[in-house]
């Protein structure tokens, strides 16, 4: 097998993610692209993360996909985690990843209908309010989900959940159900009613929104056609890494391995990664690079197993306990620190002591230029690198 190095695997890193000045892309498309989809659970993340890789970039040219050409789309898969995804991998993520959070969604739904006493049938009851919900979406109608709650008596029911504790109580099954019918792909996150840093995105009908119904693929076409996109951008890429980025069985991600013809590499630290059939040649260094991502941006989530990028031992000053990562700064491909801002907006850095004058004064740039961007708005996110938590 090909010895993968840790410098080469950084240098893939910083071309194929679109991170590294002269390795920068020019549109959205190829932005989301360079990282298979985005990470979108909080509503900033993919302007931020498209900013980082896009020199010039405007929030509008990410809006004008999602909402006017409707080549991209929010749809919740791997890991049950919102991402965006271009409009021709839907049908792969439709197919595989959704569909299982689909399933996971509808029996947890159904359990609690029936044990609050919504309706004796949960799975009948489903049906009835999934009809309605589309009925009344019909015409090309964007809702959002208190209005439909408000205006399909179908969706009407409450349960108590999570008894004693300080996030429990009684709660709408309205927005589930409509949770459950985005995972289907019967409905579509349209536009965003709020702010580009909240959430507040209008639910509207996957076949009239796109013209046409997504036709999910096969689950086994469906992780191979994601893996291949997958290799593209992250291999080499463990079977650890695989598992964990897709939320799926072993068994079926070493399926879509041979489906894919992956050809095995040896890695540094006696690990074996896997990369495509036609991606086994060397890739050439980079110049020393700097760059600023948010939390929960696609390229520090892209791997479970990180040493080749980061030190293991920084590694809690980066991750939670969950393997979330918050805002971190790059150094020639390795995380050296985070960024935060402060009141007024500016964005300052928090790096690890020993971190080279030649880094600080790089990420110094890139603070500049973010907080130009940002002009003075704050970006609150409910995922922060402990780092940028402690008194520094």
């Amino acid at each position: 097998m090909r010895l993968i190095d840790d410098a080469e695997r950084r240098a893939r890193l910083a071309r194929r993610h679109a991170l590294a000045p002269g390795h920068r892309v020019g549109t959205v498309a190829e932005g989301i692209r360079s990282v298979v989809a985005l990470h979108a659970t909080e509503p900033a993340t993919p302007y931020l993360s498209l900013h980082a890789r896009i020199d010039g970039f405007a929030r509008a040219a990410y809006e004008e996909e999602l909402w006017e050409r409707r080549s991209h789309a929010k749809q919740l898969a791997m890991r049950r985690t919102m991402f965006v995804f271009p409009r021709a991998l839907l049908g792969a993520a439709l197919g595989a990843p959704s569909s299982r959070v689909a399933a996971q969604e509808h029996a947890k739904v159904v359990k609690d209908a029936e044990a609050g006493g919504i309706a004796p049938d949960g799975p009948a009851w489903m049906e009835t309010a999934r009809a309605a919900v589309l009925e009344r979406l019909a015409g090309g109608a964007e809702l959002g989900a208190a209005e439909l709650r408000e205006t399909v008596p179908e969706l009407a029911g409450r349960v108590t959940l999570f008894e004693g504790k300080k996030y429990g109580g009684d709660m709408h099954l309205a927005p589930r159900v409509l949770t459950w019918l985005g995972a289907r792909g019967d409905l579509v996150r349209a536009r965003n009613a709020g702010h580009w840093r909240v959430n507040r995105n209008l639910w509207a009908r996957g076949d009239e929104w796109f013209g046409a119904p997504i036709a999910p693929l096969d689950p086994q076409q469906g992780y191979a056609a994601l893996l291949r996109e997958y290799l593209r951008a992250f291999g080499p890429a463990t079977e650890t890494d695989v598992v964990w980025w897709f939320g799926a069985t072993k068994s079926a991600m070493r399926a879509a391995l041979r489906d894919v013809a992956a050809v095995e590499v040896e890695l540094e630290r006696g690990q074996t990664g896997w990369v495509l059939p036609d991606d086994v040649d060397p890739v050439p260094p980079v110049e020393p690079w700097a760059a600023l991502l948010p939390a929960l941006d696609p390229t520090p989530m892209g791997w479970k197993e990180r040493d080749f990028y980061l030190d293991r031992a920084f590694a809690p000053e980066i991750y939670d306990r969950a393997g979330n990562a918050g805002t971190t700064a790059w150094w020639d491909g390795r995380i050296v620190g985070a960024y935060i801002q402060d009141d007024a907006g500016d964005v300052g850095l928090v790096l690890r002591p020993g971190t080279p004058v030649a880094a600080r004064r790089a990420l110094a740039k890139e603070a500049q230029r973010l907080g130009e961007w940002l002009d003075g708005e704050r970006v609150n996110s409910l995922y922060k690198s402990p780092i940028t938590l402690r008194d520094t």
